[in-house]
């Protein structure tokens, strides 16, 4: 096995879901929250990349952050480096392709919530951010903790967005999935099994903890 391919990989899918935990919390609460009549609109641009090919989203965002666009310009003039083929935009790229994992188990565990509570605490003098880190956040915890695991072993698995931001650069932007990609394509096939049965199962053991804490929470007993 490339294990410099699976750190480099774990390394992306734990940055990943941190972003996603940070940038996710507040388009969910918007979501629950929010009143706008066109907010459906903003729901389908959050949902997007679960229904577009994993291809044409990464040439998006590559055409977004090449050298000659706004942003990758802009990022060539602060750091003199490029987005595209770096860690970073291959970071950016993830965030993007696993959003909806995230934000829609963050917006369903909000929506979940008994309402009353939250402007009990208003009434009460508590603000809004108050009330979030308090009583939402505290109340959501089996939402969150799915909507995090679930951007991990999504990230975990990436093929087609990494493969047209990043490249194949190995100990920069080589993944564990073009990893097998590129042994199967040189007809190592022990090699690309012993990767791919290490994902196997860090994929089941990651949903597997998701679903038995979530389990646990629901019936309080764990022998129920």
């Amino acid at each position: 096995m490339d294990w410099e391919a699976i750190l480099l990989t774990t390394r992306l899918a734990l940055l990943t879901s941190i972003t996603l935990l940070i940038i996710g919390l507040p388009i969910a609460y918007w979501l629950s929250f929010s009143t706008w009549r066109y907010k459906f609109l903003v729901e389908a641009i959050v949902a997007l990349p679960l229904v577009l090919p994993p291809t044409v989203l990464g040439f998006y965002i590559l055409v977004a952050m090449g050298p000659r666009s706004p942003i990758g310009g802009l990022w060539e003039g602060l750091t003199g480096g490029h987005l595209v083929f770096s860690f970073g935009g291959l970071l950016i790229a993830s965030v993007l392709y696993s959003l909806p994992f995230a934000v829609q188990s963050f917006t369903s565990s909000f929506n979940s919530l008994d309402r009353h509570l939250v402007e009990a605490a208003w009434t009460l003098g508590a603000s809004r951010l108050k009330t979030f880190f308090t009583i939402m956040i505290p109340l959501s915890t089996s939402g969150l903790i799915t909507g995090v695991v679930l951007s991990f072993a999504h990230t975990m698995g990436e093929f087609g967005v990494v493969l047209m931001v990043g490249g194949n650069i190995p100990g920069v932007t080589r993944t564990a999935s073009i990893d097998i990609y590129d042994k199967v394509q040189a007809l190592d096939y022990a090699s690309a099994g012993k990767t791919a049965l290490f994902l196997l199962i860090v994929s089941f053991a990651t949903l597997s903890i998701v679903y038995g804490f979530n389990k646990r929470r629901i019936y309080g007993w764990p022998g129920r």
